[in-house]
Order: structure tokens, then C-alpha cells, then sequence
């Protein structure tokens, strides 16, 4: 169950931001001087939350929640620019970012880091990276195997690796780490660079009074470490197909419900050991993180499961999930885990039970509460003290594109439910958002910048156009800043 230091955190009145770092318009790498620089912003604006998506690296989509492992970090948050300071690049090697030249210079910088040829400051030499590969033993070096591998054979899937490679023959991988030293040691030492920086940023935000928010999808890719590595842990076939796959039933985000395509758990393999890869997923994100978030928490209750051979969502069965054994480990191993529950979407009583049998926060969508029912949980009268509250999500329109998008009986709703007009919007909502009883109430930057619909960073059921809207740092004005700060403080969320 959850500490009492956690009580504390959930039940502070606190501000947030939702913001993923691939937004920030840095050109060499988005962890360095341009993370702190928002994070000034932050501070000055009263906000104490920065939440972004999943920090992994992806595959081409973007999609953060489709990640090349759950643990490593995404080595194109890397400033490069930090790594003049550091003295393992030169200023001169910085002219005009191309991902080529990043990846050369990443190169270049490895070389220079273990030929010793230059000196680096503390921490970021070689005892650092020697902690910090003893640190990261439990997923590192399948890793970095499987992103060499990958970068040799330019496969679209360890699917169609070689067979004795796809299938982890020991000789294989051991012929194969013997002629990829190079490239093995450049894939280590970028997850140490990540590391490095992230922990910096992490520290900076501490120093100004920020947290950082996480997020965990619960299922992880196919095409993922992770599943190459575990194959026991999921349910695939002898070949290391999915013999089912993730997803969820028709919905309010799209009414054919949707085909996430990822393979499911083998819960009683995972139970077996007592959930080890799921409590080395947890110990990896703690590092990373102050709080973190579950999404799709309701598939710990049960979860939709699609079969591989009718791939339409439709076809779909629910099957329970690990549930109170699952959630009574992980608090076992950590007594303070600082775990929200992503609740939104089809969720039954049986899941509500359970996350309030952890004493879980879950969420509240204003967006969500228009509906016309005065019963809706998501409308501001009904929301809960120890949840939280989204202006509107990742997965939804800018609150202005919401807005404009409405019919008119359900904009003179709004209108007459937050006594606002058109012209107004989006700030009626992220006010009410802030008045919320909910601790924690946290807005897209999106919204405090007051953009539409080209602005929306993602639309479920899409390909296309998703993960790359880009925040213009000319839009962060001091006006903007005293704008958000004097309504932190007007409804008592500065902590």
C-alpha cells in the first residue's frame, strides 16, 4: 500500500505541465540547456509538475509509447552541446544538425571517451561509467545487443534476424559481440550519456522545486529489447510471433475500438519469479522519475486480447489481469512507490475497486465532462481530493481545438457550466482545472499557450502527423508566466 510520504505528495495542491521533451526546439539534443531553461520558465510560472510521455527510444512512428526497450532512454534527448563542455567534442565539429552528423559526432565522442585521449570532468569519466554499468547490469547489455544487431542487419524486426541470432544462440551472440566491440561500447556509452544528462536535469529541477512526472505504458513492442530478451515472459509462438496481441474495445477515442499490436504477458511466467521484470521496470523508472504514472492501468484488472489471426479489435475478449498479487508485490519491494493509475476509457467497478485498494490516484479529464449527465465523474463537482486532473491528455485535442469543435448545444453547456464565453477559452477550463479539489492539476503546454487543433500532438487510431509538434520558445513570455503564476496561486497550488 502506499506510504505516507506518498500521502503527502498526492495530497499537496500542486500545478503541472504536460510536455514530452522531443517538443523542445533544441537543435543539438533537448536535455541540456534547453530542458533547464523550461524548467526556469517553470519555476517562475508556479508550476511544480513537468510530466512528459515515455523516454525511450522509438521506432520510425515516434510513438513514445512503441519504445525500442523499457528501460533505456532516448539517446536523441542527448545535447550534444554539453558535450563541448565536457570536452569530448569540439565547437567547431557543431555545424548544421543532421541525424547522420549526430550520429557521427555520438561516434567520435565514444572514441575520444574510452582512448582516454581527453580528459572528462567527474562523473562523466570512466569510474562513472563503470558505476553506472554495474547500476544498469539487469538490462543494459541486452540492450546494446539488440540495438547492434539491429543497426548490422537494418531488418525491420529481430523477427527476420538470422535464426540464430533471432533466437539467442550463445555462440551467435558471442561471435557477434566479438566483431562489434565498437559499435557495442557507443550504444553503452550513449545510454550513460542519457543518464548522465537526464540525472542532471533531474537534479536542476529539484533545485527549482520541480518534480518529474514519468509515464509507464503497460504493454512494451514486439520489436523491443525487452521481448527479445524474454521471450518466456510473453505469450508468442515458437518462432517469437504474437499468438495474441494488445488493444483495447471500441471506445470514446475511436468507436472501432483500437489494434495496438502488442504482444500480452505471460502473467504465470511472470508470476513465477515473482514479477523480476516488471519490479526491474519499476526500479529503472524510479531512477528516472519523482512519480510515474501506469497508463492503461485497468489492464492489471483485465485486458483486451485480440487474436493474432483476427486482427480486427472487435474480435477481442477480455482476459483477467494480475490484479492485488501483481500491485501487492510491487509494494512490497517498494513501500513508496509514487504510482497514478491511468483510468480513463471503458472502466468497470472492479478496476476502480482495485486501484482504491492501493490507494492509487487516477484521473479526471475536464474535456471528458460534457457529456450533458450532472453525474459525470469528469465535471468538476464531481471530482476527487488525491486524484488528478488533465485539462486534456496526450491522446486529445488542444482544449481550444475541443472547444471549437463542439456542437453548439454543448458549447453554450460549457459556456454556462464554467459561466465563460467563446472568446475566453481555453483559460475557463485550466482555471476550473485549478479549482479542482483534485492535489494535482496539470495543463499541456498547449493549453497555457492557448492553441488549436494544429497544435495536437497525437489522434488515437493514426499514423500519421503524430509526436512532432514543436513548442516555439517565443510563445514562453513573461506575460504568459505571470498569467499562469497568479492563477497558482489564486487557487492555492503553490506547494
Amino acid at each position: 500500500m502506499m506510504s505516507s510520504s506518498n500521502d503527502d505528495l498526492f495530497n499537496t495542491r500542486r500545478a503541472g505541465v504536460l510536455l514530452h521533451p522531443t517538443c523542445l526546439p533544441g537543435s543539438w539534443g533537448v536535455i541540456g540547456a534547453e530542458a533547464r531553461q523550461f524548467v526556469d520558465f517553470l519555476a517562475a510560472s508556479g508550476i511544480s509538475i513537468w510530466q512528459t510521455l515515455p523516454i525511450g527510444p522509438t521506432h520510425r512512428d515516434l510513438s513514445p509509447y512503441q519504445s525500442l526497450s523499457a528501460h533505456a532512454g532516448n539517446p536523441d534527448f542527448i545535447d550534444l552541446a554539453e558535450l563541448v563542455q565536457a570536452g569530448l567534442l569540439d565547437e567547431g565539429e557543431l555545424s548544421r544538425p543532421t541525424a547522420e552528423l549526430r550520429q557521427a559526432l555520438l561516434t567520435l565522442a565514444a572514441q575520444r571517451f574510452f582512448s582516454n585521449e581527453r580528459e572528462s570532468p567527474p562523473g562523466l569519466d570512466q569510474s562513472g561509467f563503470e558505476r553506472f554499468r554495474a547500476a544498469n547490469d539487469y538490462w543494459l547489455d541486452d540492450f546494446c545487443l539488440f540495438c547492434a544487431i539491429r543497426e548490422v542487419q537494418e531488418s525491420p524486426g529481430w523477427l527476420e534476424w538470422p535464426e540464430s541470432l533471432r533466437d539467442r544462440e550463445s555462440n551467435a551472440l558471442q561471435a557477434f559481440i566479438n566483431e562489434n566491440q565498437p559499435r557495442l561500447a557507443r550504444i553503452r556509452f550513449e545510454q550513460f550519456l542519457f543518464n548522465h544528462q537526464w540525472q542532471a536535469l533531474r537534479d536542476y529541477a529539484r533545485t527549482k522545486g520541480i518534480l518529474l512526472f514519468g509515464d509507464i505504458p503497460i504493454f512494451v513492442a514486439h520489436d523491443s529489447a525487452d521481448v527479445w530478451a524474454n521471450r518466456h515472459l510473453f505469450k508468442l509462438d515458437q518462432r517469437g510471433e504474437p499468438t495474441v496481441v494488445a488493444g483495447v474495445p471500441p471506445d470514446y477515442f475511436s468507436p472501432d475500438g483500437q489494434h495496438w499490436g502488442n504482444p500480452l504477458y505471460d502473467w504465470q511466467a511472470m508470476a513465477a519469479d515473482g514479477y523480476q521484470w516488471w519490479l526491474e521496470r519499476l526500479e529503472s523508472q524510479r531512477h528516472l522519475f519523482d512519480l510515474i504514472r501506469i497508463d492503461h492501468f485497468r489492464g492489471l484488472q483485465a485486458y483486451w486480447e485480440i487474436p493474432a489471426e483476427s486482427p480486427e479489435p472487435r474480435y477481442g475478449y477480455w482476459v483477467p489481469g494480475p490484479g492485488d498479487d501483481f500491485l501487492a508485490t510491487c509494494f512490497k519491494r517498494f513501500p513508496e512507490l509514487p504510482l497514478v493509475a491511468e483510468n480513463l476509457g471503458m472502466i468497470s467497478e472492479d478496476v476502480e475497486e482495485l486501484r482504491k485498494r492501493f490507494r492509487l490516484p487516477g484521473m479526471t479529464v475536464m474535456q471528458f465532462g460534457f457529456d450533458g449527465s450532472p453525474d459525470n465523474p469528469h465535471l468538476l463537482h464531481n471530482h476527487h481530493a488525491g486524484d488528478l486532473v488533465y485539462t486534456g491528455t496526450h491522446d486529445n485535442d488542444t482544449t481550444l481545438g475541443w472547444y471549437q469543435s463542439l456542437d453548439e448545444p454543448t458549447r453554450r453547456y460549457v459556456n454556462d457550466y464554467l459561466a465563460c464565453a467563446a472568446e475566453d477559452m481555453p483559460w475557463p477550463v485550466i482555471e476550473a482545472a485549478f479549482r479542482s479539489v483534485c492535489s494535482l492539476a496539470i495543463v499541456p503546454m498547449q493549453d497555457y499557450i492557448g492553441l488549436g487543433t494544429e497544435a495536437r500532438f497525437n489522434t488515437p487510431g493514426t499514423v500519421t502527423n503524430n509526436w512532432i509538434w514543436q513548442l516555439d520558445r517565443n510563445l514562453c513570455t513573461e506575460q504568459l508566466s505571470k498569467r499562469i503564476a497568479e492563477s497558482v496561486q489564486k487557487y492555492g497550488r503553490l506547494p
